[in-house]
């Protein structure tokens, strides 16, 4: 069987598409190592375990730890990704963003200059929290001030610009989606640094071999569950008739089917229960208050009511997320517009309740298994008494599902490219043919 590697640089287009985003993600993680001005970089070595149980640590694995490292790029891709999120969400709420989104490539542009525009707003709000925040970890800034503050917004807000600007370099001419891929690649930087913590927890005997190959064995069933459940799909058939089409020709009907995926909420239902159960935990690092010590102890891993609470906010988000991007409304519009109609459903208001009706019912098995993956890391911890294999429900999410969505491009491009040839090969047989008769 030919080397799969080599096919994908046997293809010239290919070749130079892989080539650039590995070009540009070299870039993003050689600037996740620079340190902001101003800052004692030895003494950034305890922030780590500063940012663990609040919004700042969820925020520090989507950068690859540049929030504890302080350096230029620590905001990441994330006001990028917020920005777009908060368009989507009021989408549903003010009809003059959701008309943009109905116009077609003048709107789509429109609609993205305003997402840059606000991620500026949100790099310059978040750059000036997290310099008080530094300012606020003794040791770290020597000269806190205006001064300071200033420049580490400047440093960060730029930074946040530049890997916009990359991600979409990435989208237009590499390959994958850019935003996507500069995250995958955030996340997979912990790796190496995880293997080596696991071995050398084995070596002074932490954790036993036994215990390495049940966590390597749960990983593994755990990472197969989130590839199956991630490519699953609820087809629902639909039948386009016979079209009479220009002069008399027929277009012959054809059976086809909606996808359906069980997970259409992706990762985002884990981030937002992740992002309001670490509230609690960001205030009380901010404050002295008890209630919100109290509180903040309340919902840390471990207790009942954080489990509770996490799966319940992620069933809840992962409804309310499928409702935002996916109306079936709209959808039994499209199939009325193009003729088709769902076998044994009557066109129009009955088509979009049935679609619905199936959205409600494959949501349930989706949101189930995504708070499950959501809680096995902390389960796995808990029952084996571990505190440093590297494995998150959330992180291994976005890396199956960027992974997927990249292979696919590739095989695309390369499917392509074999049908191209195939055509040329048949233009030239058939010229042959034609010559000789």
């Amino acid at each position: 069987m030919a080397n799969p590697i080599q096919s994908l640089f046997r293809a010239p287009e290919l070749k130079e598409k892989i080539l650039f985003t590995l070009m540009c993600v070299a870039i993003y993680r050689f600037g996740a190592h620079i340190t902001v001005p101003g800052v004692n970089i030895v003494a950034l070595r305890d922030l780590g375990a500063a940012l663990q149980g609040t919004l700042f640590g969820l925020y520090d694995m989507f950068v690859g730890g540049g929030l504890q490292r302080a350096t230029v790029f620590a905001l990441g891709i994330m006001p990028y990704i917020s920005a777009s999120i908060m368009f989507q969400l009021l989408a549903a709420v003010f009809p003059t963003i959701e008309k943009m989104q109905k116009e077609g490539e003048e709107g789509r542009k429109r609609l993205n200059q305003w997402t840059r525009y606000t991620t500026v707003a949100l790099s310059v709000l978040q750059g000036y929290g997290y310099a008080i925040f530094l300012e606020s970890q003794a040791g770290i800034v020597p000269f806190p001030g205006w001064g300071f503050r200033l420049v580490t917004v400047l440093s960060l807000t730029t930074g946040a610009i530049f890997i916009m600007w990359l991600g979409e370099q990435i989208t237009e001419r590499g390959i994958g989606n850019g935003m996507s891929l500069l995250i995958f690649f955030s996340i997979l930087e912990s790796f190496p640094n995880g293997v080596a913590r696991t071995l050398e927890a084995l070596s002074v005997g932490t954790i036993t071999a036994f215990k390495l190959i049940a966590l390597l064995v749960v990983m593994v069933g755990v990472i197969a569950g989130t590839v199956a459940v991630t490519m699953a799909a609820r087809k629902i058939p639909v039948q386009i008739p016979r079209k009479v089409v220009g002069r008399g020709r027929i277009r012959e009907g054809q059976k086809s089917f909606i996808p359906l995926r069980i997970n259409s909420a992706g990762v985002m239902p884990i981030i937002f229960a992740q992002s309001i159960i670490v509230v609690p935990g960001t205030l009380a690092s901010f404050s002295n208050v008890q209630l919100l010590r109290a509180i903040s102890d309340l919902f840390q891993p471990g207790n009942w009511a954080y489990y509770v609470t996490y799966a319940l906010l992620i069933v809840f988000f992962t409804y309310f997320y499928t409702a935002i991007i996916f109306n079936p409304i709209d959808l039994a519009e499209n199939l009325n517009k193009q003729g088709a109609f769902i076998p044994g459903v009557k066109p129009g208001a009955r088509t979009a309740e049935y679609i619905e009706y199936v959205l409600d019912r494959i949501t349930l098995p989706g949101s189930i298994f995504l708070a499950t993956i959501a809680l096995v890391p902390f389960l796995i911890f808990a029952w084996f008494d571990i505190q440093l294999f590297f494995f998150g429900g959330t992180a291994l999410l976005i890396v199956v599902g960027v992974a997927l969505d990249t292979v696919q491009q590739m095989q695309q491009h390369l499917l392509l490219r074999h049908y191209e040839g195939f055509m040329k090969k048949g233009r030239v047989k058939y010229r042959g043919r034609q010559k000789y008769m």
